[in-house]
């Protein structure tokens, strides 16, 4: 969808500070709110901690509001409202965003609420405000036939993408087609059916703008760093003028009960591991049972302790992991519970572990100690969620529009506290013990037999691949339309405020002893500590043929200490309300995690004790190789998996180390034993070649002091990085294919070696991309691809480095039955931009380059993003100044420069991986060579 993000902030947005005693504190979100004559409602909060604001619109619509046969119609509008209004013109917030340096106009559909939304810098809020006042009052007469044509062919790429071409796409869709009576608002899905979205036409969207797009079912937040009179008093100059529209009543709640459990299968053509889904109905938002239910599906499947956990992960090795989770929506809600089992486990076997779970827990209940730890996660949970004015604003609307009072944010908290064991037996009792539920079971294609037993056939509608089955489209004419009248000329795009001034935060660092270097950042907005230790190494230091010893050791490092079972640690981690996590990538292992401030130096004795002292635990290890075969069998089936790690080949080729994925293969886990990782580990974690990021509510004194023990128990060795052969640019372009049969989509990944990030001309080269690829909505493929003829949901091009020499890759995923159209207009945009790139072009970049500095630093996690930067490629402190330098020096024969030189059509691998059945063969007449089917090769 315009949908690149939802957010959820969950009713764990407010908890106490307290664990032990877990009493409400004083703590408060403070906000302003007021109602304009016509209606719409309006959410300040102050927050000058960043110069950035936040803009949201919130209308009170989603597909629970829909027609039958207009499925999807609430999604399709979303995506309308972003293309013009009549004051803004064509590329409407799009355009607006990159010239103004804003985070992206963004939006999101729900069951019950539609959202647009964006942060800006702080001078650039009238200008906001003035947008958002025209698509709400003077967009729907820039709706022509030819732009819903081509929009309905970007939704139903988006329902591919997301839904029919990975693996177990359709399960909510037959979930909620029985979990939900037929004329209930939650039996279809949000993204809606291809046929429905088809049918939709003109009059269907005027008809939905004039029912629900009116200010007295919409709500303006905003949150940030601004003035409340001079924002009021634009509110008012650009909202008033809207008429209010026709009464609209609340809904009333619909719960549901099933009079019979439901079991059906599906062979999914992606899937190569069974998949069982159970969904029991349950509760709408903020119902009071909500907040047990959240207890109970926490407390059953989370972490090691949890039951499920034990039961069928640790005793009877049926999955890796099992979810369960509480989704509420206004009218109704259901329980979730999902576990993707182990290959050629049968699902009965799962179901029979599942309900012998409960019956343990019926005798048992939840321990008050466990209760305690969740809700230490939950505060964790809290203080994170408040990292950024959009969260902010965002909580304060739903509050808003589903609790009818935006104070509820400071309510909830004696909620969520009051929950008692009791409850959560109760909940249990009354949601799960003895209900009816629904069971899916996802099969891979020919594994019936694993699906439940009398289970039905689930009726999905899969789409056929077509040539030529849907009109070609353009919506890049003007189109002419009678402009609404208003009181002031509205065409005029106000000016912005007084510019922020860029303040790059004060940065501190230390060396200690072993050589650990130290850099932080101090912040004290949160009661909170994030940080990560960088161990230089990742891929570079395996062995060709037992690729996958990083990943299997990063995920092995937290389970279990020499003095702590792998459940004792993940306990003293979640009752500090701390998280604790260690990856693997291809140049480094990462070890990073957050804590509430008062916890700091507690939490980093955890990170010494898992980091100096392992468990070596057998039974862990060999869950770890389990649930990376998993994962390796799942990428077999992913579309993009499978692109993914194809281009890798192409790029550094099959020998080269970062050739491979850091999973590793099948025959390579399986060739892994925990000796190579004690080998690895022993030979290759260093403080020497290590780095310590910091940044919170924390002074430079009390982070050193907390990392100097490690420091000093961890034994420096010397470790030398393997210098690797560079990739190089093929002589000439070659069309590969990736054959998948059946898929609705073909995934794109062309591009070449290009750069490393420590090379002088890397940034100035992601400057040059951002008009091509980099930009979003301000960028020609998109414009082109996505805006001008509806061909794939999005696409993007970028650098993709580290120290050693990466790619220039564009991604995408486009509709099978244009495969060919799509790939020779990409490389027809990529020939053309060095000579098409002018001077509109170079302004619209510097502007969005040099403004968007002031959202750098917003978050905790974007100022720890630039320690990294800086640490790991030498950056000095003021690098981001240096950048606006540049950027404002580059000129446009600079950009036509950079484009010539790392951008070469005729020296680029273009791999497909689709259907090759009806798609490969045009693909010759594209002049890149006879398409090479990879799948032949491997084989």
């Amino acid at each position: 969808m315009k949908f690149r993000i939802i957010l959820l902030l969950l009713c764990s947005f407010a908890i106490s500070q307290n664990i032990q005693s877990q009493e409400p504190t004083d703590f408060n979100v403070d906000f302003e709110t007021f109602t304009l004559e016509n209606g719409l409602n309006v959410i300040f909060h102050i927050d000058k901690s960043d110069p950035v604001v936040a803009v949201a619109l919130t209308a009170h619509v989603g597909s629970a509001r829909e027609k039958e046969g207009r499925t999807g119609f609430a999604h399709l509008f979303e995506h309308l409202l972003f293309l013009e209004s009549e004051n803004l013109g064509k590329g409407g917030l799009d355009k607006l965003s990159a010239r103004i340096g804003g985070s992206g106009a963004n939006g999101s559909t729900s069951r019950d609420r539609t959202n647009y939304f964006q942060t800006v810098p702080k001078d650039a809020l009238e200008k906001m405000i003035w947008a958002e006042a025209d698509k709400l009052g003077y967009f729907i007469n820039t709706v022509t036939e030819p732009v819903l044509a081509k929009e309905k062919q970007v939704v139903k790429n988006e329902k591919r993408q997301g839904v029919d071409n990975r693996p177990y796409g359709h399960t909510m869709y037959v979930i909620d087609k029985n979990l939900y009576p037929e004329d209930h608002p939650y039996n279809w899905q949000v993204i809606g059916s291809l046929e429905d979205l088809q049918n939709a036409t003109l009059q269907d969207v005027k008809e939905f703008y004039n029912n629900w797009y009116v200010p007295n079912n919409v709500t303006l937040s905003i949150a940030g760093d601004f003035d409340k009179e001079q924002a009021k008093e634009w509110i008012h100059k650009y909202f008033d003028g809207i008429p209010r529209g026709p009464k609209i009543e609340r809904e009333e709640k619909q719960l549901v009960a099933l009079s019979e459990t439901k079991k059906l299968y599906y062979e999914d053509n992606f899937a190569r591991l069974p998949q069982l889904t159970i969904a029991w109905p349950a509760v709408y938002s903020y119902h009071e049972d909500t907040y047990a239910l959240e207890v109970l599906a926490k407390y059953l499947s989370e972490g090691k302790n949890a039951p499920l956990y034990q039961n069928l992960v640790s005793e009877k090795e049926h999955t890796d992991r099992v979810r369960m989770y509480n989704y509420t929506s206004e009218l109704a809600g259901q329980l979730m519970l999902q576990v993707t089992a182990y290959n050629e486990v049968d699902l009965d076997s799962v179901e029979s572990a599942v309900f012998e779970t409960f019956k343990n827990f019926e005798a048992e209940g939840i321990p008050e100690r466990d209760l305690k730890r969740i809700k230490a996660q939950q505060e964790t949970d809290f203080y994170n969620s408040l990292a950024s004015v959009l969260g902010k604003g965002f909580q304060l609307a739903q509050y808003q529009i589903f609790a009818n009072d935006p104070n509820y944010i400071n309510k909830d908290v004696e909620k969520i506290l009051a929950v008692t064991p009791e409850d959560v037996k109760r909940v249990y009792e009354k949601y799960i013990k003895g209900k009816h539920f629904v069971a899916t079971s996802f099969v891979p294609q020919g594994q019936v037999a694993l699906a439940l037993e009398n289970s039905e056939e689930a009726g999905v509608i899969e789409e056929k691949i077509v040539k030529n089955a849907e009109e070609e489209v353009n919506a890049s004419a003007d189109a002419s339309y009678q402009k609404t009248p208003s009181s002031f000329d509205r065409s005029v795009e106000p000016p912005y405020s007084s510019a922020p001034e860029l303040t790059v935060p004060e940065i501190w660092e230390n060396i200690l002893p072993s050589g650990l270097k130290v850099y932080g950042i101090t912040n004290n907005e949160v009661p909170l500590v994030k940080f990560s230790l960088e161990m230089q190494g990742g891929l570079l230091l395996e062995s060709p043929n037992k690729v996958g010893v990083s990943n299997l050791l990063a995920n092995l490092m937290t389970k279990g200490t020499k003095n702590k079972t792998p459940e004792e640690l993940e306990e003293a981690i979640q009752l500090l309300g701390a998280d604790i996590n260690v990856t693997a990538e291809d140049e480094k292992i990462v070890l990073s995690g957050s804590t509430l401030a008062k916890n700091y130096a507690k939490t980093i004795d955890l990170v010494q004790e898992i980091l100096l002292e392992p468990r070596w635990d057998s039974t862990e290890f060999k869950l770890v190789k389990q649930q990376a075969l998993s994962r390796i069998q799942q990428q077999k089936a992913d579309p993009n998996s499978i692109a993914n790690n194809e281009f890798r080949k192409l790029i550094y080729g099959e020998n080269h180390i970062l050739g491979h994925n850091n999973l590793g293969t099948e025959s390579s886990v399986n060739n892994i034993t925990l000796e190579d990782l004690k080998d690895y580990y022993s030979a290759n974690l260093s403080p020497k070649r290590s780095v310590f990021h910091v940044v919170g509510a924390i002074e430079k004194e009390d982070a050193v002091k907390g990392i100097r023990a490690l420091s000093v128990a961890w034994p420096p060795k010397s470790v030398k990085m393997p210098e690797v052969a560079q990739p190089e640019l093929p002589q000439e372009s070659q069309i590969y294919f990736y054959d998948v049969p059946g898929a609705k989509q073909s995934v794109l990944r062309f591009g070449a070696p290009a750069l490393a990030a420590t090379d002088d001309d890397f940034y100035a080269a992601e400057v040059m991309n951002y008009r091509l690829g980099g930009g979003g909505f301000a960028s020609q493929l998109t414009q082109e691809l996505r805006e001008g003829k509806g061909y794939t949901y999005g696409i993007r091009s970028g650098f993709n480095a580290g120290k050693n020499k990466g790619l220039f890759l564009i991604s995408s995923g486009v509709r099978s039955n244009i495969t060919f159209d799509a790939v020779k207009l990409i490389k027809e945009i990529i020939e053309n931009y060095p000579h098409n790139f002018d001077g509109e072009d170079m302004e619209v970049t510097r502007g969005f380059m040099i403004k968007s500095n002031a959202r750098k630093f917003e978050t905790l996690n974007s100022k720890l993003d630039m320690l990294s930067e800086i640490s790991t490629f030498g950056r000095e402190y003021n690098y981001i100044k240096q950048r606006e330098k540049m950027v404002n020096e580059l000129t446009v024969l600079d950009i036509r420069e950079l484009a010539e030189k790392y951008i070469d059509p005729e020296k680029m691998y273009f791999l497909i991986v689709g259907d090759a059945a009806t798609q490969m063969e045009k693909l010759e007449e594209l002049g890149l060579g006879k398409p090479v089917l990879l799948n032949e090769i491997n084989e």
